[in-house]
Parts: C-alpha cells; structure tokens; sequence
C-alpha cells in the first residue's frame, strides 16, 4: 500500500479535522493528544524551537486521507520529557560525541501514558515504524525516543529495533465509592488517619476549596492560577515550562477537560490546582501556591480531585510522574514504558546491558510496593 509520507513544523499542516478524526480511532486516546492540547504548545511558544522543542511530526497520507501520525520533536536538550537519559547525554560528551540534536515522540512536559504510533489500521502503523525508523536514519540525529506509549505500541516498537525501558507511576483506582468517606474506609487505619488529619488542618487554617469547571474559569481565574503556578516555579528557583497564553488557549479550546480547584483564605484566593478529566480519566496536572499552608497541596492536587472522580464516576486518577508518597493517599503503582534506538553501536549495546539490569530493579520496585498496598488490611 503507498503512502505519500510527510515532516511537518507545525500540526496546522496536517489540519485540525485530520488530526482529529485520526485521533477518535485510537484506542489510546487522551485530551494532550488532541489539536487543541498540542496545538496550544506550539503556538504559545511553550514548546517551539526557541525552547528546544522543534516539531518534526511525522504523517503518512493515502490521497486526501490522513493514514497515519505520530507526535514528533527535535529536541536540543533533555528537559521536560520525565524519562531521564542525561547520564546518556552525559556520557555521549566525555567521549566527545554529540548526542543533541535527538528525535523525541511525546507530548511536551506531559508523562502521561497514550498512543504515540496513531493509525487508521495495522497497515498503516507498520508504515508509520517504517518511516520513523528511515528517518532517524537519514537524519543524521544520535538517537530516538518514544515516551509513554502503551505497552502494546511499545512491543511493536521493540519488534522494529528499538529498546524498551520501564517506569512506575502511581494511579488511584475507582471501586465504586458513592462518596469520600466510603473511600477512606477501605484504608488502613493508620492512612485513614493521616488523610483526615491533614484535611483537618487546612480546614483549620481557615481555608475553604471551590472547584471550578472549564466553561466557567474566566481570564482572572487564569491569572490567578497562572501566578500561583510560576510562584512554585519561583520558590524552586526554576523556571515554568508553561506561560499564561498557554492556558488561556486550551481554556477556550477544550473547556469540556478541565477543572480548576481554588484554596481561599479570608476572600484572598491563595492557591490552585488544575487538572484534565474525561469522562473516564482524571489526570493531575499543575498546582501553585502564593503561601504555604501545610497539607494545602494535598487537598487541593489529591483529595478535592479524588472527590470528583467519586462525584463523577471517573474511573482513573493518574497521579502524574514519580511521588511514592501517593500510596499513602491510595493511589497504586503502575508500570510506564518508553522506546529507544541509539545510533552508535557500541553506545547502543552498553544502553541495552544497561537497561536489562534496570528492568529486573523496576520489577522488583513494584513488588515492594504491591507489598505495601494501602487497602491490604481491607483484604485481610
């Protein structure tokens, strides 16, 4: 079957009603997959080549129709992508060879797992491994990368040359409850007590929770979750990935998604989280305070999302990237995959030597933590 095959810089290329009618055949779907989430990236400058971010997305066409996509980035540095390979990069340097620029297929600061070969069928998948495996050939480029992807893609991947890598991410599991209460019931006592303790000091504290719906966070809503987000960055003495014009773009673009939670104290609005939702998944995203108010970033990223979830009958709450921290909270260890393909041989080789040993430690990281589990003494 022929396939017109297509590097574009920028998804207005592909075109929004492509990229979308594409996107509803994956099983794997999520909101930062869509034009609206990627899009909003890229014009907002937040991943675009002054960051470090080139788009190289790669398409495949048959006539009119758009076959086959995948996101795509040169990328110039390592940052915002949460599978780390700087000791990679690092070692590339001492031996004075360049690993920058790199392919990367993710989406930008986002280590939330979903398709990354999109496809209308299996045909075109395999058409689309080929083409991502010609052309980190003739680019000249010192490696490739495919974070995130299902484990399914990620087999295939492995059947096409590239190395897998595993990972841990927390996810909390929606058992039904009709509410919070009935949740914290199925933990052991000490968690349960720990979680309404900590609830109980932001309640004390005088801080009161709203949540707010996509359709309904205006332009000072966004100002103000914006500043409390770069304020964290601020405290950290690091720099926010994302500007303001980002989120007032998927504000207007994809409202449906979002859900924005606001801390107030005394009338004065001193923190927010924001996070993306489905009707199926919850994904916890971005959080900013303007003061610290102990446990304040529980409530607001954890129990008020969780609420939600058993309000709305959400299946999933992802919790984002790393934090053990969330079993306490009952979120469960899952595990995460990433793809690999490095161009110089002898590097390729070590990496893989290197990655068998670190297979069998993630393996035997999450049977700990499923030794651990927070609902075991209900199972008892």
């Amino acid at each position: 079957m022929d396939y017109r095959t297509c590097v574009v810089s920028s998804l207005a290329e592909v075109g929004e009603s492509a990229w979308s009618q594409l996107l509803a055949r994956q099983d794997e779907a999520n909101p930062f997959l869509s034009y609206a989430f990627l899009h909003a990236l890229h014009e907002s400058a937040c991943a675009a080549p002054a960051t470090g971010w080139r788009p190289q997305y790669l398409a495949l066409w048959q006539g009119d129709a758009l076959a086959a996509a995948m996101p795509l980035y040169l990328k110039s540095h390592s940052y915002g992508e949460y599978v780390f390979d700087w000791a990679w990069a690092d070692a590339y340097e001492r031996n004075g060879i360049a690993y920058y620029p790199k392919l990367l297929s993710a989406i930008p600061f986002t280590p939330v797992t979903g398709a990354r070969l999109l496809a209308r069928d299996a045909a075109a998948r395999a058409a689309l491994i080929a083409a991502l495996c010609a052309l980190q050939q003739s680019s000249g480029v010192s490696s490739s990368h495919i974070l995130f992807p299902p484990e399914q893609q990620a087999q295939q991947l492995r059947e096409a040359g590239f190395m897998l890598r595993g990972g841990v991410q927390f996810h909390w599991l929606n058992a039904g409850y009709p509410d919070f209460d009935a949740f914290l019931a199925t933990l052991e006592h000490k968690k349960r007590k720990n979680i309404r303790a900590e609830r109980r000091k932001v309640r004390e504290a005088g801080v009161t929770l709203r949540r707010v719906r996509g359709a309904d966070i205006g332009p000072a809503e966004w100002r103000l979750f914006h500043r409390c987000y770069a304020n964290t960055y601020a405290e950290h003495h690091s720099t926010p990935y994302l500007n303001l014009d980002f989120f007032l773009r998927i504000g207007q673009a994809m409202p449906d998604n979002i859900l924005l939670v606001v801390a107030e104290r005394g009338g004065e609005a001193i923190a927010a989280s924001l996070v993306i939702h489905t009707a199926q998944a919850l994904y916890g995203r971005y959080w900013g305070a303007l003061e610290h108010i102990d446990c304040l970033h529980f409530e607001t990223a954890y129990y008020q999302p969780l609420e939600f979830c058993i309000e709305q009958k959400i299946a999933t709450f992802e919790g984002g990237a790393q934090g053990e921290h969330k079993m306490a909270r009952g979120f469960l260890p899952q595990k995460t995959w990433s793809a690999h393909w490095l161009a110089h041989p002898a590097f390729a080789d070590a990496i893989e030597q290197f990655l068998a040993r670190e297979s069998g430690g993630i393996d035997a990281y999450i049977g700990e933590l499923n030794e651990r589990n927070p609902f075991r003494a209900r199972d008892a």
